[in-house]
């Protein structure tokens, strides 16, 4: 995997740094070994639908994508902190794949990450997403 970054805001720069680490070594390496330390034991994620998974839960998921992500391009476009929380706006593609986009909400509590949130568009269907209230066709 490869990474561009271009990082905005100033707030929380320990938490951004944490967070910006743990991407990196996991770009860099291909493996969660390095994501654990990072995760409170609590660390819970969660999904669009009502799915959270634990610590385990969640670097098994990870550990079991990394390998058909190999060679993803990651192009970070917002690295964000208020506070407790950072957030990271990111563009990914795979080699002759289809490119989606990605936000990523971590909540940082005692030098860890504690709660992750994570929404997930496919740039291709990001047309159909611009009137979600109207109602679907019969």
């Amino acid at each position: 995997m490869t990474a561009r970054n271009t990082t905005s805001g100033i707030n929380s720069p320990d938490n951004k740094t944490l967070v910006s680490r743990a991407l990196a070594t996991l770009l860099e390496t291909g493996g969660t070994e390095a994501l654990a330390p990072v995760l409170s034991d609590g660390f819970r994620h969660h999904r669009p639908g009502g799915h959270t998974a634990t610590k385990a839960e969640w670097l098994a998921a990870v550990e079991a994508a990394i390998g058909p992500t190999t060679g993803m391009k990651v192009e970070i476009d917002h690295l964000l902190a208020d506070g407790e929380h950072v957030v990271v706006h990111s563009r990914r593609e795979l080699p002759g794949g289809p490119q989606i986009v990605v936000v990523d909400i971590w909540r940082i509590e005692g030098g860890l990450i504690a709660e992750g949130w994570e929404i997930i568009e496919p740039v291709a269907a990001a047309a159909a997403n611009l009137s979600w209230w109207a109602p679907a066709d019969r």
